[in-house]
């Protein structure tokens, strides 16, 4: 008999334990070598954890366990044979805690064939877990698995295309509870949202912005830079740029206070708030202040492709000198934003509604977005704050002049 011991790897500096949020098998499973066996939990992002080699796995850890980095969590019989019948498993490698990938290029998962109508399908265990975090019942989604088993993808296309149409099951009118543990993602998010309001002087300032003229710039090029550059030209482009160059001008919203040292940047590492299935996620553009429009457009749909499939890691989201969040999407017209910390400032976006305004002395209707950016005043004056948020709107009411440049903005857009 053959036992390799697996442990658990570190995700990341600074982490010293996990949590064991689902394992994916069955104590006496047969396992093949990276195949997915558990769902790990750090402080800083939910990661698979895949067996190391092929053989029959012995589970020394329960779900919702916290373990420390490198403890055993089970054990692997290499020298067992697989059970007569069972063709090899297709393994799809798992994102592993350690792992820090070569960016590439992100395409969306294939659409699967469905079987036609809703059934009373056996969730998998990463499935079950993540139906039980989002209050979704089988009913609700549709199985493309063998015999009408619901895989994760299956509950990931059913958040994302909405569940307006599927079966519902609502409250039932009874007085009953339930209770469930907070995951150490979520908990640590808590605690960071928590020490934010107690240890820095927050305040919020606002500004509208005509978005018309980025919309107008949108649809004249949007199909020649989807055609030249394979991705969509977005919004988050053109506030990422904006907030690039103004952070240029005003450098202490792109600061950090060290102790009782002020860290100023000469870079621009901008994290975008993404959404994902377990939660809000903020992956860092590296450089963002050297990227072009195409570069920011790639990189984000990159980091939200890997949110969205739970492949994100902490390195992704390690860093960041400056945040930017986009609570439009889900309709909201105005917020103050939470700094992220160790950052000093955050700026949030909202949704866009047409509203009267004055032009040139005369009334009329205009897509206007609110915008606002919180920030430390221990670092930030509130001269500082204003100017910046009026520089991101002269330059988003401006587009072609005061960020592709006047001479050639097509240029600059279509442009390698």
């Amino acid at each position: 008999m053959a036992i390799i011991e697996m442990k658990v790897p570190s995700p990341g500096e600074s982490i010293s334990e996990v949590e064991i949020a689902q394992w994916l098998v069955a104590d006496g499973d047969y396992v093949e070598k990276d195949q997915a066996i558990a769902e790990v939990d750090s402080d800083k992002a939910t990661l698979e954890l895949p067996a190391e080699q092929s053989g029959v796995i012995t589970l020394r850890a329960e779900s919702g366990d916290t373990v420390k980095v490198g403890q055993v969590v089970c054990l692997i019989d290499t020298s067992a044979v697989r059970p007569e019948g069972s063709a090899p498993i297709a393994v799809v490698p798992a994102t592993t805690p350690a792992a820090n990938p070569v960016p590439e290029k992100a395409e969306p998962a294939p659409l699967v064939e469905k079987s036609p109508s809703y059934a009373s399908g056996t969730p998998s265990p990463a499935a079950s877990k993540l139906m039980a975090e989002n209050n979704l019942q089988v009913q609700q989604i549709l199985p493309s698995g063998k015999d009408g088993r619901i895989t994760k993808n299956d509950v990931l296309s059913a958040m994302s295309s909405g569940l307006e149409n599927n079966p519902r099951q609502g409250l039932a009118g009874s007085r009953n509870t339930h209770r469930e543990k907070m995951s150490m993602l979520r908990r640590k998010i808590a605690e960071r949202l928590v020490s934010v309001k107690n240890q820095t002087a927050m305040l919020t300032t606002f500004n509208e912005v005509d978005m018309k003229p980025v919309m107008d710039l949108r649809a004249k090029y949007k199909d020649a830079f989807a055609q030249r550059h394979a991705v969509n030209l977005g919004f988050m482009s053109f506030f990422t740029k904006a907030v690039t160059e103004a952070l240029k001008l005003f450098p202490a919203v792109n600061g950090q206070i060290d102790g009782n040292e002020i860290v100023l940047f000469d870079y621009a590492d901008v994290g975008i708030a993404v959404s994902s299935p377990r939660g809000l996620m903020v992956p860092i553009l590296r450089n963002a202040e050297q990227m072009s429009f195409a570069q920011i457009e790639h990189e984000i749909k990159r980091l939200a492709v890997k949110a969205r499939d739970g492949k994100i890691t902490p390195e992704d989201m390690t860093g960041g000198t400056f945040t930017i969040t986009n609570g439009g999407v889900f309709g909201s017209m105005l917020s103050t934003p939470i700094i992220n910390p160790p950052q000093s400032a955050i700026l949030g976006m909202h949704n866009i509604v047409e509203r009267p305004v004055a032009v040139n002395g005369k009334v009329e209707i205009r897509p206007i977005m609110y915008v606002a950016l919180s920030y430390d005043h221990r670092i930030i004056d509130g001269k500082e704050s204003v100017g910046f948020l009026v520089k991101v709107k002269e330059m988003l009411e401006n587009p072609e002049q005061m960020l592709l440049g006047a001479k050639d903005p097509e240029a600059t857009l279509l442009g390698a």
